[in-house]
């Protein structure tokens, strides 16, 4: 598959996604917002995978290319590619699909539970009900028309929700691993102030490491996008590897 990566800002990045996609040898661009790279003939893609950052999805402002990356996504999304969003980038895809986007009531910042609900099944099948995911984000959105509620957290009802069998939206990080902890602490100390969900730097970063049981999540959820991917193109099938 050809798969294009969009991202925001230099410190977050594929994390735990960039070995899988590697040992599969999928066809890996992307454009880079922060360096002013070009966006892709969409017929060059097919599947988007949308990293996070720390910018409101209206600042425009300041990041003028937020206008050019929404219309990119509304005709992605409208042509049927397989999009995954993450974090900022799942706000993105909520608003572009006319869902409003808005200050949670608490910030979640660090490793905290989610709760996988029943209709997550065909993206999460065999998951456990319950998964440590990290989290860093102020912000959070209403599920889209006609979009499938995937996970919740005590801090945020809304985590992740469907639309079809090709868009997905995170609100937590499956991806993260110890570098993007890291990463993510050096350029947003400032986002750590006392709150119930925002945990130190220190408990950050001991616990750095994805368990296995997110990991095996994160890698349905990537096999799931695959196969609905090769089943849209060829029709109903009973064997498909990803």
């Amino acid at each position: 598959m050809k798969i294009h990566v969009l991202q925001h800002v230099p410190f977050e990045g594929l994390g735990e996604i960039g070995p899988w996609l590697a040992d599969r040898r999928h066809r890996l661009t992307g454009t880079q917002f922060f360096r002013g790279d070009p966006l892709p003939p969409l017929e060059e893609v097919d599947w988007l995978i949308v990293l996070g950052g720390p910018m409101n999805v209206y600042e425009y402002r300041n990041h003028p290319w937020l206008r050019e990356e929404k219309q990119f996504l509304e005709r992605a999304i409208a042509q049927k590619k397989r999009v995954l969003g993450i974090c900022l980038g799942a706000q993105l895809i909520a608003d572009v699909l006319g869902a409003k986007v808005y200050q949670n009531p608490e910030k979640e910042i660090g490793w905290f539970p989610i709760q996988v609900l029943p209709g997550a099944a065909s993206f999460f099948d065999g998951a456990p009900s319950t998964l440590a995911a990290f989290h860093w984000h102020g912000d959070t959105f209403d599920l889209p028309a006609g979009a499938a509620w995937l996970a919740r957290s005590e801090a945020c009802r809304h985590q992740a929700f469907s639309v079809g069998p090709h868009v997905v939206g995170l609100q937590f990080h499956l991806e993260m691993n110890a570098s993007g902890v890291a990463a993510l602490i050096e350029h947003g100390r400032s986002d750590i102030t006392p709150g119930r969900f925002v945990q130190g730097e220190a408990q950050m970063l001991q616990s750095g490491l994805p368990d296995p049981e997110t990991k095996a999540a994160l890698h349905r959820l990537l096999e799931a996008l695959i196969k609905s991917a090769h089943t849209m193109s060829t029709g109903p099938t009973s064997e498909c590897s990803p």
